[in-house]
């Protein structure tokens, strides 16, 4: 019986084709969507109405301060994290001014779930890393478990504009510690409510008692009373402004 041996070169040419093959993917550039406006909805998620708004807004923030903040949904990120996709697609389109690079990027991405802020250098000190997470996680990802992608985009926006304008409250996002500290309180709120139970038992039970007694029936008595409360786009002609550095931000996923 002949033994039939295969060459060691051919493993070899294998491992060689496969490092070419793999890395011509990874420098090869992503379809990047055309710029048309202030927010590109290549996922189609959005209504007209919604896009004029938010275009309007973002049209009037940049009439105002010079900044660049463009929302864009995309069908498919095309195999890329969407870290590497949004810083460049940032420079591909050149958003924020040439001398400032005050260009935003708000980007979803819903088929694969995640959503990114991509923040240029000029903007990274108003609108941090840590800031950019809390927005996403208390605006933006509640909405989107919801299906509300709408609402999501349109608050995570304002958000975003707000941070830069120096106005925006954030959210305080709730950690294990936070709940592990209020557990630990709730043998002592319990306490405290048995506590007040009781003492009103007990003074309804004296009440009850001298209503009964001689002195009721000649006198008078004064009653209390309860008081309550009561109350009641499209973006014709848009470009970026050339800017091209990028890379803070955040993301997340839902």
């Amino acid at each position: 019986m002949t033994d039939i041996r295969i060459p060691e070169r051919t493993g070899l040419w294998a491992l060689i084709l496969a490092l070419v093959l793999s890395a011509g993917h990874a420098y090869a550039e992503p379809q990047f969507p055309t710029l048309t406006g202030r927010v590109v909805d290549g996922a189609d998620i959005l209504t007209a109405a919604v896009k004029n708004a938010l275009t309007g807004k973002l049209e009037a923030h940049e009439n105002a301060t010079t900044n660049q903040v463009v929302v864009v949904t995309l069908p498919s990120l095309q195999g890329y994290a969407i870290e590497e996709f949004g810083y460049q697609l940032l420079r591909h389109w050149g958003i924020g001014q040439e001398d400032r690079n005050n260009g935003v990027l708000l980007i979803v991405a819903p088929n694969e779930r995640k959503v990114r802020i991509e923040v240029g250098y000029g903007l990274e000190g108003s609108l941090t890393d840590a800031l950019s997470k809390t927005i996403i996680e208390t605006e933006i990802l509640p909405r989107f478990r919801k299906g509300d992608y709408s609402a999501g985009i349109v608050k995570g926006t304002e958000a975003i504009l707000a941070a830069i304008a120096g106005t925006y409250k954030p959210k305080k996002l709730r950690t294990k510690s936070d709940w592990d500290d209020i557990e630990s309180f709730l043998p002592f709120i319990f306490f405290i409510g048995v506590l007040l139970v009781l003492l009103v038992w007990g003074q309804r039970s004296e009440g009850r008692a001298g209503w009964y007694t001689d002195d009721s029936f000649g006198g008078s008595s004064d009653g209390g009373g309860f008081g309550g409360g009561g109350g009641g786009g499209g973006g014709g002609g848009f470009s970026g402004g050339g800017g091209g550095g990028g890379g803070g931000g955040a993301s997340g996923s839902w």
